[in-house]
């Protein structure tokens, strides 16, 4: 039986700084039968002002219902008692500037216009003096109110190749980040839906955590993606989500 929805947030709620259209309503109707948890990979914003974010745009959301990478990694560092150095926006880096602890590890998030070769360099040299190399996601792009934007992914692999280590990822499609929506929820993997525009993160991602899948026709998606792999379900928006929900 159905009891709960993870939800992507970015493409699937919102494209840019406009909701999908028919998303503010069928969210209503899925809060009604369904518990909820908005799940994104979105690391410019920290929870707070991605919440903020889609209370403009008409989402009722509670803080304690989303699940961000830039949240994950803050739980991380905690788990580690560290801190990192942080190339990512200023709002993110403000996120962990609370933090205690030696700095032991390089945070790669999306940071937008704070992409330069002095902040990528600098972690560079950090990963090379040791540090450990963590990153919020390995997203190639997403979609913007103009068009694809880059996303962290591009950047994580340059200094991958650079410096010959390998990021732990700790956004989707990491399995321990749906795990922990999960638990949040009180639900077991058969009894929730992830719902996404991204093949690789959303889709695949939950698919090889033993998720079912329900895949937009929004945000990046591409014809093509379904030539890498298939979702459980296809529908062109969320505003096609309650429907379906219902008949399965």
């Amino acid at each position: 039986m159905l009891r709960g929805i993870l939800l992507d947030i970015g493409g699937v709620l919102y494209e840019g700084s406009e909701p999908i259209l028919g998303a503010v309503e069928a969210l209503r109707k899925l809060r009604e039968r369904y518990k909820v948890r908005f799940l994104s990979n979105t690391s410019r914003l920290p929870p707070r002002a991605l919440k903020e974010k889609l209370e403009k745009m008409g989402f009722g959301v509670e803080e304690s219902e989303l699940f961000t990478a830039l949240s994950a990694a803050k739980l991380f560092l905690q788990s580690q008692k560290a801190r990192s150095y942080v190339i990512g926006t200023d709002e993110a880096r403000e996120y962990f500037e609370d933090l205690e602890g030696e700095e032991r590890y390089v945070l790669v998030c999306d940071a937008y216009k704070n992409f330069t070769y002095d902040a990528l360099n600098i972690g560079f040299r950090k990963l090379e003096a040791g540090a450990g190399f963590i990153a919020t996601n390995m997203n190639r792009y997403f979609k913007d109110s103009d068009g694809l934007s880059l996303d962290a992914g591009g950047f994580v692999k340059c200094l991958e190749y650079a410096s010959g280590k390998t990021a732990k990822v700790l956004g989707k499609p990491n399995c321990e980040f749906f795990s922990l929506a999960l638990q949040s929820m009180g639900l077991k993997k058969d009894e929730v839906v992830m719902v996404g525009d991204d093949i690789e993160s959303d889709i695949l991602g939950a698919k090889a955590c033993w998720l079912r899948t329900v895949m937009v026709k929004t945000g990046k998606f591409k014809p093509n993606d379904l030539l890498r792999g298939n979702p459980d379900f296809l529908v062109e928006s969320i505003a096609d989500l309650p429907k379906l929900l219902e008949e399965m």
